[in-house]
């Protein structure tokens, strides 16, 4: 079982940029696949605060619910980046 979980959406760019960054440091996650309706992403929504995706959460690291591409990227990057 991982900590990680993705919120995302198929065809999503940002989702797509995120999920190269977990390949490229070969971490596990679960990806929750959100409705194509902002109104029907009550789930990501109650996690995040917002309906848009990328939304991720680690929950090893007390992070519930970090939403931007850019700030996934990084965060990844920092956590995890040493750990391969």
């Amino acid at each position: 079982m991982t900590d990680l979980k993705l919120y995302e959406l198929a065809g999503c760019p940002y989702c797509a940029k995120v999920k190269e960054t977990l390949a490229d440091l070969e971490l596990e996650y679960e990806s929750i696949m959100v409705p194509r309706s902002h109104g029907e992403r009550t789930e990501v929504e109650a996690i995040s605060g917002q309906t848009g995706v990328p939304v991720l959460v680690d929950e090893a690291n007390g992070v519930d619910g970090m939403s931007e591409s850019n700030d996934i990227v990084e965060y990844l990057r920092e956590t995890y980046g040493n750990a391969n």
